[in-house]
């Protein structure tokens, strides 16, 4: 059986909608926040990546989430964009203004449909909220023919109730019904037993798409998200590393995996180009400046990494022994070690695009490049982690208002340490002498003296790339100022050095955000 979706035709009955909120619910994890210029390189991603739809933001929270918005639906061509949007008409005319511009446009209007929401949240009785949703649906219709609607907290609502709750929402208009596991509380049954009694019971069930977006405070999003596939859904809200409120959200590359791995179980079709997860994962990391766990499906350092003795045995004799899917898959490289000072412009190109980096502008190459011979100079062994490091490093600070230029530091125990800092500001050379309890808090007090803040340090941690005495290091750190948290991070040989470019970092980010502010909360 097909369905006609506005703006997918007819599709399959085993087609799956990948949704990626990495953009939306992903940054709105503490620290999570990205600046225009990183949303729109992540959006590009995605859609390297082959995700069906990008829920690129909500629009009505800031100025900066309309204009990221808008943006990303000017510059983002083939995946579907789409605006988040409460059940009040601002919210929705302020969606439908943001996603305009792009050739492909949904509204996502949601509102809260369990006993605890409406009763604490809302303060709303049952039947104004059946009639808010109505109206919602129908209002977001008016701009654009693709509407999906949620029901938050859906997987505690009364069952009876939320069946009206999607029949009204189908009536109206919606062509996407998505039923959220807001607070990670369903198991795989609880969420098989909602969609499978949906889909039977509601009236126009047949003509719409199921969706499903599940929380991981149990650590179930993934499983609860195949659940809702074997009962029928069709579409599934996922993120990039799983990152989003709380304990995040399904992860993309788990879920894509897992299909791809276990076609018997899960006889699925999507659009998703897997040896570009890596790359995506990495980029997403180094925007965000949390790097995902080593042992991390998929995309984690040791994922692919086999130490006990049998295990390599047994790898050396059939892949297969200890790998259910292959690293290349995914976009890992078997032999990382290529690369070293002796190595020119056209093998490193090369070795970019190998990495992922095809489009890469002239200027970039060139700055990227010298920075490789910088480091090659520096440490015996350049790796692949090296090379994606310094690159990125460069990628994520373009436009920014301070930049890194130099440092030097003098340390050790009998004098007191000292820093000479020279940033760049708005185009402009400034420079600043400091000291400190150590060479990190010097450099940090020279940061401080040329871009004043009154940003409060709150983590500041280190860890090396790749192994090694002359590796490089990967510095975070996180600042927060009025109740605004970010994370900025820093990559160098010298952990110093790493240290001041996470600091910079983290300002411009804090910079950015500064003009952020949370929308006015639903009222009845």
């Amino acid at each position: 059986m097909t369905i006609n979706h506005p703006n997918f035709g007819a599709i399959d009955a085993n087609r799956v909608i990948m949704f990626d909120t990495t953009l939306r619910d992903g940054e709105q994890s503490p620290g999570f926040s990205m600046n225009l210029a990183e949303k729109l390189r992540m959006a590009e991603a995605l859609a390297e990546l082959g995700v069906d739809v990008i829920e690129a933001g909500f629009p009505i929270a800031s100025p900066g989430d309309f204009e990221s918005v808008h943006e990303i639906a000017k510059a983002i061509k083939g995946p579907v964009i789409a605006g988040l949007a409460r059940s009040g008409s601002a919210d929705i005319l302020r969606a439908a203004e943001a996603v305009r511009p792009a050739e492909r446009k949904r509204i996502h209007t949601f509102i809260s449909t369990s006993p605890l929401h409406m009763k604490y949240k809302l303060r709303m009785e049952p039947e104004a909220v059946l009639e808010a949703v109505t109206a919602s649906v129908s209002l977001a219709r008016n701009h654009t023919d693709d509407v999906e609607w949620s029901a938050e907290d859906g997987s505690r609502t009364e069952p009876d109730f939320l069946a009206r709750c999607v029949e009204a929402a189908i009536r109206a208009g919606a062509t996407t019904i998505n039923i959220p596991d807001t607070v990670g509380y369903a198991t795989p049954e609880d969420i098989f037993t909602i969609f499978a009694a949906l889909r039977a019971r509601v009236p126009g069930a047949d003509g719409v798409i199921f969706s499903a977006h599940c929380h991981n405070d149990l650590g179930l999003a993934v499983a609860n998200t195949l659940a809702a596939l074997r009962a029928g859904a069709r579409q599934i809200e996922c993120t990039i590393n799983g990152i989003g409120e709380r304990a995040g959200n399904a992860a993309l590359e788990e879920i894509v995996m897992a299909i791809r791995t276990r076609p018997d179980a899960a006889p699925y079709k999507n659009a998703i180009e897997t040896q570009k997860i890596l790359r995506t994962s990495k980029l997403l990391a180094t925007i965000t400046g949390f790097d995902v766990q080593p042992n991390k499906a998929i995309v984690g350092r040791n994922a692919f990494a086999h130490e006990s003795g049998i295990h390599q045995d047994g790898m050396l004799k059939n892949a297969a022994t200890y790998e259910i899917m292959t690293p290349e898959s995914v976009g890992w490289q078997k032999t990382s070690l290529v690369m070293g000072k002796h190595s020119g412009r056209a093998a490193f190109r090369d070795k970019l695009r190998t990495l992922g980096y095809a489009d890469l502008g002239d200027n970039a190459l060139n700055d990227a490049f010298r920075r490789f011979k910088d480091l090659a100079d520096r440490k015996k062994l350049v790796f692949d982690e090296d090379i994606v490091a310094l690159v990125d490093d460069e990628v994520v600070r373009d436009h920014q208002r301070v930049r890194f230029v130099s440092l030097e530091v003098w340390a050790g125990s009998k004098a007191k340490p000292r820093a000479l800092l020279e940033l760049e500001i708005d185009g402009a050379p400034h420079s600043a002498e400091a000291h400190g309890d150590g060479p990190v808090d010097a450099t940090f007090n020279a940061i401080q003296t040329l871009v004043p803040h009154e940003a409060e340090l709150k983590l500041f941690s280190v860890g090396a790339v790749t192994e090694g005495t002359d590796a490089q290091a990967r510095c975070t750190v996180r600042l927060e100022e009025h109740g605004k948290s970010v994370d900025g991070q820093g990559a160098d040989t010298d952990t110093i050095v790493a240290a001041a470019r996470a600091y910079i970092h983290a300002l411009n980010k804090l910079t950015a955000k500064r003009n952020r502010t949370a929308p006015a909360a639903l009222t009845a």
